[in-house]
C-alpha cells in the first residue's frame, strides 16, 4: 500500500495538512489503497491556527511509490535537521515524489530539490524563494508547478489542487474528478493553466437528469454510447435528454463525450504516450479522429 507522508513542520497551516489529507482520504473512500502517514522531529506539534497535532517521531521506510508532502507554517520557526533533509533527498533520489505546499518549497530548497528546476510559492514570499535558492527556477503567480517529481505550490488552497494533480497523475483525471466531486471542489488540470476539468466545467446547473447523463457518461467515456442509451437510462426520449443536455451545459451529449476523451488523450500523451496509444485508450480505433479533434481545439484556442 503506497503511503502519503506529511512532515509537519511546528507552526504548520492545518488547511496546508488538511486540504491534501483530505483528498487522499477520499481516494481511499472511493477504494484507492493509501496509508497516511504523519511525521514530525516532536510528537506534539503547534498550528498557527492553534489546534494541535500528533505526530510520530519515527519515519516508515519509504519506496518509490510513496509520497512525500511538507506543508507550510509560519516562520521564523525551528525548522527540520539535516537528517529530515537527507530523507528528502533520498526518497527523490530513489524514484519518489516530494510535494511542498507553500512555504514547505523552503525544506525541499535546504534538501537541495529546487536546484536546477522549476518551483514556485505563495506570492507573498516567491522573492525570498528566488533570493535564498538562486539555482532555482521561480515561476510567479501560478497555482502549482511539477518538476521531475518535485511539486511546489502557492499555499493553502492550492495544496488541495496539488494532491488532486499527483491522483490524477497516478490515476488519471476521472479518479481526480470523482474525488474533487466528492469534495465539491474544482478539479484543475494544470497549475500554469488554471483551468476546470471538464467534469466540472459543466456541472454548475440543477438539472439532475442532466447530471445522470453527464455521470453516465464520466465512467464510460471511451465507449461507444447511443443517444438511445443515455435516453432509456434516464427514461426521457433521446430528443428530450439532447434538449435538456443542450440548456444546462451549452453542449450535446456526444460532444462532452468528445471533449473527455480529448481531456484523457492529453493527460496520456502529456505522461508520454503515443498518439495512437492515446486513441485506442479513449476509445477511438485509429488516431485520425484524436488529430483532427486536437487540431480544431488548438485553432479555436488560437482565436
Amino acid at each position: 500500500m503506497p503511503r502519503v507522508v506529511f512532515l509537519l513542520i511546528p507552526l504548520v497551516h492545518l488547511l496546508d495538512v488538511a486540504g491534501p489529507a483530505q483528498v487522499f482520504s477520499t481516494a481511499v473512500d472511493l477504494g484507492h489503497a493509501y496509508d497516511i502517514v504523519y511525521v514530525s522531529a516532536d510528537k506534539d506539534v503547534a498550528t498557527v491556527q492553534g489546534l494541535p497535532l500528533r505526530a510520530q517521531e519515527e519515519w516508515p521506510d519509504l519506496d518509490a511509490g510513496d509520497l512525500v508532502i511538507v506543508p507550510g507554517w509560519r516562520g521564523p520557526t525551528r525548522m527540520a535537521d539535516a537528517e529530515t533533509f537527507h530523507r528528502l533527498r533520498e526518497h527523490h533520489a530513489t524514484g519518489g515524489t516530494v510535494a511542498g505546499v507553500c512555504a514547505g518549497a523552503d525544506a525541499l530548497g535546504k534538501a537541495g530539490l529546487l536546484d536546477g528546476r522549476r518551483c514556485t510559492t505563495h506570492h507573498t514570499i516567491q522573492d525570498e524563494l528566488a533570493r535564498l535558492y538562486p539555482k532555482a527556477h521561480v515561476v510567479r503567480d501560478v497555482l502549482y508547478v511539477a518538476d521531475e517529481r518535485v511539486v511546489t505550490s502557492a499555499g493553502v488552497a492550492s495544496g488541495i489542487d496539488v494532491a488532486l494533480h499527483l491522483l490524477s497523475t497516478r490515476h488519471g483525471p476521472h479518479t481526480a474528478g470523482q474525488v474533487a466531486r466528492a469534495m465539491v471542489v474544482h478539479a484543475h488540470r494544470a497549475g500554469a493553466a488554471r483551468q476546470i476539468s471538464m467534469m466540472f466545467r459543466h456541472r454548475s446547473h440543477v438539472d439532475e437528469t442532466v447530471h445522470r447523463v453527464q455521470d453516465l457518461i464520466d465512467t464510460r467515456f471511451a465507449e461507444r454510447l447511443p443517444l438511445s442509451l443515455l435516453a432509456a437510462a434516464t427514461g426521457c426520449s433521446e430528443r428530450t435528454v439532447t434538449r435538456l443536455f443542450r440548456d444546462a451545459t451549452g453542449l450535446t451529449p456526444l460532444a462532452y463525450q468528445s471533449a473527455l476523451r480529448l481531456e484523457r488523450a492529453e493527460h496520456l500523451i502529456g505522461q508520454g504516450a503515443t498518439t495512437e496509444v492515446a486513441a485506442r485508450e479513449v476509445g477511438y480505433e485509429d488516431a485520425r479522429m484524436l488529430r483532427r479533434l486536437r487540431a480544431r481545439t488548438s485553432a479555436q484556442a488560437a482565436v
